[in-house]
C-alpha cells in the first residue's frame, strides 16, 4: 500500500482463504455444544452469473461434478444459489464440495462473483435455525439466525459468535452481517 492510499484512508481488501472453511466441521462440534445447533446437511454458495460461455461451460461441470445433490435458484437481488445437500453427519463432505464450487469459480477467474458460502444448522426440537456464513470477499465468517418473516434472533448470533470465536475467523464489523433472507438450504 502506498502512502498516498495510507493519507486517502484506502486499505488493500483482504485476500479470501478458502481453506478457512475446513475449519467448519471442528467450529460444528464447539456450536453444537454451546447451544445446541446441529448440522442439517445443507449448505449453499451465492455468486453472481456471468455472461458468455466460459462461465456456462464452468457452471454446468460444478453440476456435473456434484450430481443430483446440486439444485440451483436464483433470488431477487440478481445472485445465483448453489444448494447442495449431504447427510447431516457428512459435515466434512458437505465442506468439501462447498469449498470444490468457490475453488471452481476462484481458479477460472469468476472469483469477484462470489458473494458467500452458508452451512446451516438447527436445534433438533425446532427450537431455532443458525446459519455460518462465510464473506468471500472479506475471508470472514458471522452467524445468521433468521425467525419468522424477516427478523433475526440476535440473542442466538451472538451466543454463535462468542461460541465461535476461537474456531473461525469471525466478522468484527457487525454491520457487516448482513440478512441472506430465503438463503436455499436455511
Amino acid at each position: 500500500m502506498g502512502w498516498l492510499d495510507s493519507l486517502l484512508g484506502r486499505s488493500k481488501p483482504v485476500k479470501p482463504n478458502l481453506d478457512a472453511l475446513f475449519a467448519l466441521p471442528s467450529a460444528a462440534v464447539t456450536l453444537q455444544a454451546a447451544t445446541g445447533l446441529v448440522p442439517t446437511g445443507s449448505g449453499s454458495v451465492a455468486f453472481r452469473a456471468a455472461e458468455g460461455g466460459a462461465f456456462a461451460t464452468l457452471e454446468r461441470d460444478v453440476k456435473a461434478l456434484l450430481g443430483e445433490r446440486v439444485e440451483e435458484s436464483d433470488d431477487g437481488y440478481g445472485y445465483t444459489w448453489l444448494l447442495v445437500r449431504r447427510s447431516p453427519d457428512a459435515l466434512s463432505d458437505l465442506v468439501t464440495e462447498l469449498h470444490a464450487v468457490n475453488s471452481s469459480l476462484e481458479d477460472a477467474g469468476f472469483g469477484p462473483s462470489l458473494l458467500c458460502s452458508l452451512v446451516s444448522f438447527a436445534r433438533p426440537d425446532g427450537g431455532g435455525r443458525l446459519a455460518v456464513v462465510y464473506l468471500y470477499k472479506r475471508g470472514t465468517f458471522y452467524p445468521f439466525a433468521p425467525t419468522s418473516g424477516q427478523k433475526r434472533d440476535n440473542a442466538l448470533e451472538l451466543q454463535a459468535r462468542g461460541a465461535l470465536e476461537g474456531d473461525l475467523p469471525l466478522e468484527k464489523d457487525l454491520s457487516r452481517w448482513f440478512p441472506v433472507w430465503g438463503a436455499p438450504g436455511l
